[in-house]
């Protein structure tokens, strides 16, 4: 810890920041990891599964029995700042010359906003371009560049305004209620703002849960700030702030696995908070839910029988045909070399360690120019060929190879997820167990005008669940509605 003082320490413990994950972290800038390898990319028939609507209903069968017992639960990180959706029009505050043809849609698409009633009630009915924009960003008036995307209004619903905080309530009444009408979520929120989530959760919660016959059990969670990571200058030297004190940053979504498990579900469903459409659209993306869902629950199932099988004091040949199937076709998953050539019971030991893992079921939809990660078919250090979810950052674009399957690429992913997170036994998971350490991303960042690299955890739907056994499952377009702008509230799924 030669790079650091006693005070450096004495913050570090502050934060519940263990020593020697700094110097980890420090060894990752200094000698960061390799790209991705991706060998190519996830496609219908080669990595993603299309179904037959023939198996729909069977399908939503096992999600409304897991349902009714309680079983199914909702994770929803939610502490996304807006800033990003109002990016054009911020910098037309600045600058009368930036921003300008945005700024000037908005205010002519302005009465089709949800919030324009509450704006123009804020601004008054005289104000101009500047006075209307200051009212609805600033924290003088609305001050929505500020808040989290779970507490802007996204729709109107019987001529009031809706959040998407109220929308994920709504769309869990429809497929995570329990035999006594509960639906159980869980948001991630910043500390500044979960007192703004509880009183949306008093109030229209409240009035939601009555309309729709059911009970709301919601619980919040922050990032814990021992997942934030050391800054570095450009020189790979500890970033300092103008008290010459570290500098530590968030350290990404995948800084949210510690709390997807101490949420204490069983069936997960993973959403972020923008993708969500108004209730008149919701039974369509409750219906693919319960499918997603079904396909998890039915592939556990095999899963968990066939461990308990394999844990038995004789192992059938067809117990041994039944993993290799379900290993090789359902997971995608390839025998290791020479594995013919093993005793029985190391074949055991190898199916029983590869079936025995959190299983993820990943809703992918085709391409339509949206930015975000991808399915892939990737080859780890051990050789290991696995469907992955990778980002941009994860693969070398200075590689005309990896650009030639990056542009062949048919699906990205939307982050909708329907996860497994207890074993054959009833017993949580140790998520951690399943991170791929490798998968942590350099990026370079300002503050007070000097440069610096942050470094970004292994993404939580990438990197942190690279060590599961992953499906993905083709869903329709219209289960994808996510607001990354402000203009995206035009489109049809949010009017």
């Amino acid at each position: 810890m030669r790079d650091f003082a006693d005070r450096d320490l004495e913050h570090m413990s502050e934060k519940g920041i263990q020593p020697e994950r700094v110097s980890e972290q420090m060894a990752l800038f200094r000698d960061p990891p390799p790209f991705t390898c991706i060998v190519r990319a996830c496609t219908v028939g080669d990595g993603i599964v299309r179904l037959d609507e023939t198996g729909h209903e069977a399908l939503i069968a096992y999600h409304d029995e897991a349902a009714r017992a309680g079983r199914i639960s909702k994770f929803v990180p939610a502490s996304g700042a807006a800033t990003r959706m109002f990016k054009a029009l911020l910098a037309h505050l600045d600058s009368e010359n930036d921003g300008l043809e945005e700024a000037t849609t908005f205010l002519a698409e302005l009465d089709r906003f949800p919030f324009s009633e509450a704006l123009k009630d804020v601004a008054g009915p005289s104000a101009g371009r500047r006075e209307l924009l200051r009212a609805l960003l600033l924290e003088s008036g609305l001050g929505y560049a500020s808040l989290p995307k779970g507490l802007l209004a996204f729709h109107r619903c019987d001529e009031a305004a809706r959040t998407p905080f109220e929308e994920h309530l709504v769309e869990a009444a429809e497929y995570a209620r329990d035999a006594e009408g509960c639906c159980r979520l869980h948001f991630t929120v910043s500390p500044q703002h979960e007192a703004g989530f509880r009183d949306v959760l008093e109030t229209q919660g409240k009035r939601l849960a009555s309309a729709l016959g059911v009970r709301f059990e919601v619980t919040f969670s922050h990032q814990d700030p021992a997942t934030d990571t050391l800054a570095v200058d450009m020189d790979n030297r500890p970033f300092r702030d103008e008290r010459s004190r570290l500098v530590f940053r968030p350290g990404g979504h995948g800084a949210l696995l510690s709390n997807l498990e101490a949420s204490g579900g069983d069936i997960v469903l993973i959403k972020n908070i923008d993708n969500v459409s108004s209730e008149s659209r919701a039974r369509t993306t409750a219906r693919w839910k319960k499918i997603l869902s079904g396909f998890l629950i039915e592939t556990q199932k095999r899963c968990f029988a066939l461990l308990e099988a394999l844990h038995s004091s004789e192992v059938s040949a067809e117990s041994l045909s039944a993993a290799e199937i379900l290993i090789t076709q359902a997971l995608g998953l390839e025998l290791p070399e020479g594995f013919d050539a093993r005793t029985t019971a190391e074949q055991v030991a190898w199916y029983i360690e590869r079936l025995d893992r959190p299983l993820r079921v990943c809703g992918m939809v085709r391409n339509d120019g949206e930015p975000g990660g991808g399915p892939f078919w990737v080859r780890d250090a051990k050789g290991t060929v696995s469907c992955q979810i990778v980002e941009g950052s994860q693969v070398d674009t200075s590689s005309a190879a990896c650009r030639e399957i990056v542009a062949g690429a048919t699906h990205f992913n939307p982050v909708d997820l329907a996860c497994g997170l207890r074993d054959w036994r009833g017993r949580p998971f140790v998520l951690q167990h399943f991170v791929d350490p490798s998968t942590v991303f350099i990026s370079e960042k300002s503050a007070g005008g000097r440069e610096l690299k942050a470094l970004e955890l292994p993404g939580l739907w990438n990197g942190a669940m690279a060590g599961w056994n992953t499906i993905f499952l083709e869903l329709p377009l219209a289960t994808f509605t996510p607001v990354k702008t402000v203009f995206d509230l035009l489109r049809p799924e949010h009017q």
